[in-house]
């Protein structure tokens, strides 16, 4: 995502820059404090300048899948897909199973994400008990479609105005919402490639109401961007090596 790479370019100015306004080197051209302390203020401005990048929105032409239904249109998207050998229902089923624990960097990341602040049960914070989906989905996340063998949809509001409540049910991202609020959809879609080899996908998809809150949100997504985006590859692995029972959990 090239506004992430903007913004994390810029973070890794501003350190560089921190670093040689405490000891400036001459060869760099960095012969005073004062002009590393200017490379730090260009790198913090070039970070800021990407989270400030706009983010245009995207459509489907025409429903697909069951995530084409909850979330048609989106300002912020990933997808990541993995190759597994084993029969749709099997890979299915590790979907709906794997762990936290069976993440590699999941929980690293995730108390990163959070700033190393305790918290209650939620996705940022599952134990080794329960799958992940059923701790996301009794925690803030909302079950949208779960159409076994072929496709697994979790939706949630990142966003929401001052004020706004009511439960979290399908029909909240099924209809037009007032401005304020940032809807966050992921899928699970397992397509058969050979009679017991599969390709699974997973896409996620934000959607926010007005600019106010795509801008709030374009700020959060591209610093995240990154851990998200590892996050999700070692979520496949981690469903890959259920499926094909190389792991002994």
């Amino acid at each position: 995502m090239l506004e992430s790479v903007v913004v994390y370019t810029g973070l890794v100015v501003m350190l560089a820059g921190l670093v040689l306004a405490v000891r400036p080197i001459r060869r760099l051209g960095i012969a005073t404090r004062q002009r590393g302390l200017a490379v730090a203020a260009t790198g913090v401005l070039v970070a800021c300048f990407g989270t400030l990048l706009p983010a245009r929105e995207s459509r489907i032409a025409r429903p697909e899948t069951r995530l084409d239904a909850f979330a048609p249109a989106w300002q912020f998207h990933e997808v990541h897909t993995r190759r597994i050998a084993a029969p749709g229902a099997r890979v299915y089923e590790a979907i709906t199973r794997v762990r936290a624990d069976e993440i590699a960097l999941f929980r690293t990341l995730t108390w990163i994400r959070r700033g190393g602040r305790p918290q209650s049960p939620s996705i940022l914070s599952a134990g080794a008990r329960a799958s992940l989906i059923d701790v996301a989905t009794q925690n803030g996340f909302v079950r949208l479609a779960d159409e076994a063998p072929r496709e697994l949809v979790i939706g949630t509001v990142v966003a929401a105005p001052p004020g706004a409540h009511g439960p979290l049910t399908p029909e909240v991202f099924q209809r037009e919402l007032p401005p304020g609020y940032a809807l966050a959809t992921m899928n699970f879609l397992v397509t058969a490639a050979g009679p017991d080899s599969s390709v699974v996908t997973t896409e996620t998809r934000v959607y926010a109401t007005s600019p106010s809150a795509r801008r709030r949100f374009a700020a959060y997504w591209r610093v995240i961007y990154p851990g998200s985006a590892l996050i999700r590859r070692m979520w496949l692995r981690a469903i890959a090596r259920r499926a094909t029972g190389r792991t002994g959990r």
